[in-house]
């Protein structure tokens, strides 16, 4: 729907109703992942390599099987062969083959009669390995010499001469860099490097699977989308995809992470073995060693600026390692490293590299975070350079409505401009700072995605209203839909439900994942509510004797479209469903599609820090966030989101990452060692929605829920640099880093 069709007065969008889910979740009433059960389950337990790299020579169960108590053991060999490309990939890291390929990856499982038989079992079942050479940074896993994690697996794109690590070769751009650089008075070229961060979220996964003798099968677990779940699963097992049907529980948080399946195939591989229903449910350590963190990044970017801040060329060399598989998010990095500023010369280079780590998965705008600490530091440190306001330097360059993107496409309507301006105004800027504190500032950008949708919207015969959606909510998503769709009908709030319902009731909905839930299921359920209106308008007509033309729909109630159609009173919704069963039946609509005008976001903080100059440690005293959030269906939800980025990236930025020891074995596996933020670690963060109409969307929705990790990690880098003088180039900044710093 085109932006002049947009509805710009509204009745229930941008309120801030009661949260739908909120009273159950918080008397314990909602039902997770572990909460599924089922009679006569069994417990799933994995066992997993304590070796980042080795040759699985034997595998005997025998001691595991004798245990009373225990159904089942599988290794590979339960599983079919004949996957291929990313499903070969899914099966591997679910459960391996020939070798292990990272410290904690799964090399078999077993099925018992009680959670902590199956953990003693599995301790039982003995593997003979044969270590080989490993291999975990990403720069090492390069150079000559470095053990090869698959012979082979490198693309058509990678050039002659390349490490078999390096798997996927990207390049792109536009214009002539060289020709820019030689315009600029000043040019900069720095590396960096972001370690590996993990999602993080609270729920670890879990999952209950029972496999019918027939060959259908059922599965309940903790997902962002349960249609990708059926389709892996099922290529996992070599079942058809329609002899599997998914249900999702609630989600204690995914943020990327829950988009791919890690225990579910094992599970209903054990409960086709046992014929009983499995429940497998991980432990922290199992989450932390053996399911996606981000991709490891080393990254080189070389910038042009002439002396009164215009940026003339930008060049980005990134390689990046997502573990021992191809899909590193090299390519959205690069898509999204320079998106805000309109540069006319620009290169991008990225190499996908493999290594002995977990495979990975999405983190909130997989890629972008890294990108933007790359490109945002190296901006801030040429404004200090300059003596420039770093503010105004991006004003100049920014990227606007009919800017010829870095990633090619010209932008249509976008916010980047107005959040710098509301950033520059806000009091945040200009306030004062104290002794050893220091001030960043950076931007972001996420290109956002629509992706398959299928929605139902359903009328009862008193009027209200069910929405079926197939997006798990995340992040308000239940609340933002039933807003749309009661604005669309012209209907309270409270008179609409909406269910995530199971793979069987709809057709096939992308996960829950860049930033489209609300978006794109939004959009399909106002298309639904037109649908459903055409037809309450049609009832009414028919009652009234006049053509369905002569019927509009409005405030909730067919009325006649003017004094030629007649004098009619309006019939409300629950008026018309009340009959609906004798004129004609059901009243319902329903769409199905794969949207493409999702619009891309801006955002912009500004940060304030303080650093202890004995001890290195940062202190966050101050933040601010600046988004385009389209339209804000949900304030408050919108505001959360902006705020969950915002502590996600602090937490990246000062003390996150995954440590490997020598051995190639994780170090920190659990959250005392594994530092996420706590409350005590974080100031109140302070938003300002900035609201600039997605064209492509009927309310003006843009995504909110992966800009706001993006800038967090720059920002709070050139606050660091600002507060110590010294500039770090590798995160996390953390403490021991930065008080050698201030020593050397």
């Amino acid at each position: 729907m085109a932006l002049d069709q947009e509805k710009q007065e509204f009745r229930v969008i941008g309120t801030r109703p009661d949260r739908p889910d909120g009273l159950d979740k918080v008397t314990g009433k909602a039902r997770y992942g572990a909460d599924a059960s089922a009679p006569g389950m069994l417990h799933g337990a994995i066992v997993r390599s304590p070796h980042a790299h080795a040759r699985i020579v034997k595998i005997d169960a025998s001691k595991a099987l004798a245990m009373k108590g225990v159904k089942a053991v599988v290794t590979r060999a339960d599983f079919p062969d004949g996957q291929k490309g990313e499903d070969w990939n899914i099966m591997e890291n679910c459960m391996a083959g020939e070798r292990a390929l990272y410290d904690g990856h799964a090399v078999a499982a077993v099925a018992a009669t009680t959670p902590w038989l199956a953990r003693d079992a599995a301790k039982l079942v003995e593997v003979e390995y044969e270590i080989l050479p490993h291999v975990t940074n990403v720069d090492a896993a390069m150079q000559e010499g470095a053990p090869a994690i698959r012979e082979g697996a490198a693309n058509y794109s990678v050039p002659e001469g390349m490490h078999p690590n390096v798997v996927r070769f990207i390049e792109f751009g536009h214009g002539d860099v060289e020709k820019g650089f030689e315009e600029a008075d000043l040019v900069m070229e720095k590396s960096y490097t972001t370690e590996a961060t993990h999602q993080g979220y609270i729920e670890p996964h879990a999952c209950l699977a029972q496999m019918g003798s027939d060959g259908r099968g059922e599965l309940w677990c903790c997902t962002q989308g349960h249609w990708f779940v059926r389709r892996m699963s099922a290529a996992c097992l070599g079942i058809e995809v329609s002899k599997l049907r998914v249900t999702p529980s609630e989600i204690g948080g995914g943020f990327g992470g829950k988009t791919t399946v890690f225990i579910d195939p094992v599970a209903l591989a054990l409960s086709r073995k046992a014929n009983k229903p499995v429940k497998i449910v991980m432990s922290r350590e199992e989450v932390l060693r053996a399911t996606g963190p981000t991709a490891a990044a080393s990254m080189d970017v070389k910038i042009g600026m002439t002396k009164d801040g215009k940026m003339t060329a930008g060049k980005a060399v990134f390689r990046m390692t997502g573990g021992a598989f191809p899909q590193a998010p090299v390519d959205s990095a690069l898509a999204c490293a320079f998106a805000c500023y309109a540069l006319e010369n620009v290169q991008h280079e990225g190499y996908d590299v493999m290594s002995n780590r977990p495979k990975q998965a999405a983190y909130r705008a997989p890629g972008s975070p890294m990108a933007a600490f790359a490109v945002e530091s190296l901006v801030d440190e040429m404004c200090r350079e300059l003596a420039l306001d770093p503010l105004d330097v991006r004003l100049k360059n920014a990227a606007k409505e009919g800017t010829k993107s870095s990633a090619g496409p010209t932008y249509p309507r976008i916010g980047l401009v107005e959040t710098l301006e509301a950033a520059k105004a806000h009091p945040h800027y200009a306030a004062p700072l104290g002794p050893n504190q220091g001030r960043g500032i950076a931007s972001g950008y996420w290109m956002n995605w629509g992706g398959e949708t299928s929605v139902s919207l359903a009328l009862s015969e008193d009027g209200t209203v069910t929405v079926s959606v197939g997006t798990p909510d995340i992040g308000g998503s239940r609340a933002s839909v039933a807003m749309m769709a009661a604005e669309a009908l012209g209907v309270p709030y409270e008179d609409v439900r909406v269910n995530v319902v199971e793979t069987g009731a709809l057709g096939v909905n992308e996960p829950t994942h860049g930033s489209r839930a609300t978006f794109a299921t939004g959009l399909a359920t106002i298309e639904a509510a037109k649908q459903a209106k055409k037809t309450l308008c049609e009832r009414a007509a028919a009652k009234w004797g006049i053509d369905a033309e002569a019927v509009v729909w409005e405030d909730g109630a067919a009325k006649p479209s003017g004094p030629n159609a007649g004098e009619f009173p309006p019939m409300t919704i629950g008026e018309i469903c009340a009959k609906m069963g004798r004129t004609g039946g059901p009243i319902s609509g329903h769409f199905e599609a794969t949207p493409n005008g999702f619009g891309g976001s801006f955002g912009t903080h500004i940060v304030d820090v303080e650093v202890d100059p004995e001890t290195g440690h940062t202190s966050v005293v101050r933040y601010t966030v600046v988004q385009d959030a389209g339209k804000a269906i949900h304030p408050a939800y919108v505001e959360g989101q902006f705020q969950g980025g915002a502590a996600q990236g602090i937490g990246w930025a000062l003390n996150e990452e995954y440590i490997y020891g020598e051995d190639g074995r994780l170090q920190n596996p659990i959250f005392l060692d594994y530092r996420i933020p706590v409350a005590s670690d974080l100031p109140m963060i302070d938003t300002v929605i900035v609201e600039v109409p997605n064209p492509g969307h009927p309310y003006g929705v843009r995504g909110v829920g992966e800009t706001g990790i993006t800038p967090p990690l720059p920002a709070i880098a050139n606050a660091v640099a600002d507060a110590t003088g010294k500039r770090l180039r590798g995160l996390p900044v953390s403490p021991p880093k930065i008080l050698a710093a201030i020593k050397g």
